[in-house]
């Protein structure tokens, strides 16, 4: 493992200086545009992932990259750890001038993720984790929701279609794994995507949702490994453990039909 504390500090030099160009309320100081329709990117973006490469690949050797920003290059696949991070997850929010959005960055070993940090330098929060030994934030230790009834749950969506409306909404960010850390965090106890999603939009707080007792899956309730030649996954379920079962079967129907 390389020194853990510097790719922290990596992780929150970035945050920070995606923050200097960031104005609440309003577009940022940089330039916007769209990589594909739908998709927007700025410079903010791009600043960040070149000098999050530069810290993280300067702390140990032979250690691959894939990175929302950066061309793939397929030698990764031959090497046994990789750094997968997402610059800034949420760009929607960040030129919004709103609050959710975050730099996401994790450190797989194999498929698995083994380190993760996530910080939001909005709202001053620092999620952490060690594969095995918890999750924190801002230095506290994380327990996720414990919730067992799905009906009532709590998702951060911005609205709920009939057949969910005996769940509760609340406040939801744009960045999906500032999502996630709400279900580490016990401020929500689901959230569910189903859509085809990038490795580097979830690592990271997978293992920060995983290492505080939540269950993270593919909608089609499969485990996710990391690494892969496309490294891509459809659907997520990222939730409480006593309500994944009942996730996966409330989705069964919607996943078929999407996947047929």
């Amino acid at each position: 493992m390389p020194d853990r504390e510097a790719a922290i500090q990596a992780v929150c030099e970035a945050g920070n200086l995606a923050l200097s160009g960031w104005r609440e309320g309003a577009a940022p100081d940089a330039a916007v545009w769209e990589k594909t329709r739908g998709h927007p990117v700025c410079d903010a973006d791009l600043a960040v992932d070149a000098l999050l490469k530069q810290r993280l690949g300067a702390l140990a050797p032979n250690i691959g990259w894939l990175s929302e920003e950066t061309a793939d290059n397929p030698d990764r696949l031959s090497m046994s750890r990789q750094w997968l991070v997402d610059p800034i997850d949420g760009t929607r929010d960040y030129i919004r001038g709103r609050s959710g959005w975050c730099v996401s960055v994790a450190l797989i070993e194999g498929s698995e993720a083994v380190f993760a940090a996530i910080y939001a330098p909005v709202t001053a929060q620092l999620w952490v984790a060690h594969k095995g030994e918890g999750t924190t934030c801002n230095g506290k230790r994380l327990t996720a929701s414990q919730r067992v009834a799905f009906s009532g749950a709590r998702v951060p969506t911005d609205a709920l279609p009939k057949i969910d409306r005996d769940l509760q909404m609340v406040h939801k960010p744009n960045s999906i794994a500032m999502r996630m850390t709400m279900v580490a965090c016990d401020r929500a106890d689901l959230v569910a995507t189903l859509r085809w999603g990038n490795e580097w939009d979830i690592a990271a707080a997978h293992l920060i949702a995983e290492e505080a007792g939540a269950v993270v899956t593919s909608a089609t309730g499969q485990p996710i490994l990391y690494n892969k030649r496309e490294p891509m996954d459809f659907g997520l379920i990222c939730c409480a453990a006593g309500i994944h079962d009942a996730a996966v079967e409330r989705l069964r129907e919607r996943v078929a039909a999407i996947l047929a």
